[in-house]
């Protein structure tokens, strides 16, 4: 049991994937800071807009004509630095 354990700690500290299209924008800034520098080169100023609170990165990709996947993959890669 504790082998499982073990195996399923270390491939979880493997994934990369710090964020997910389902996350809201402002839970987003707060956990990740740095992830800003990605929307805002992506022209997206999520920052200060109310429905950061309760839009997910998924619904604003789509309002702002961009792909969730792509432009979670770029978030993912920047926090992964």
């Amino acid at each position: 049991m504790k082998n499982k354990k073990t195996r399923k700690n270390n491939s979880s500290s493997k994934n990369k994937n710090f964020v997910t299209k389902r996350m809201n924008f402002s839970e987003l800034i707060q956990k990740y800071p740095q992830a800003v520098e990605v929307l805002m080169n992506e022209g997206m100023h999520c920052i200060g807009c109310a429905a950061s609170a309760f839009e997910t990165i998924e619904q604003g990709a789509i309002m702002h004509g961009l792909n969730p996947d792509k432009l979670i993959e770029k978030i993912n890669k920047r926090l992964s630095k």
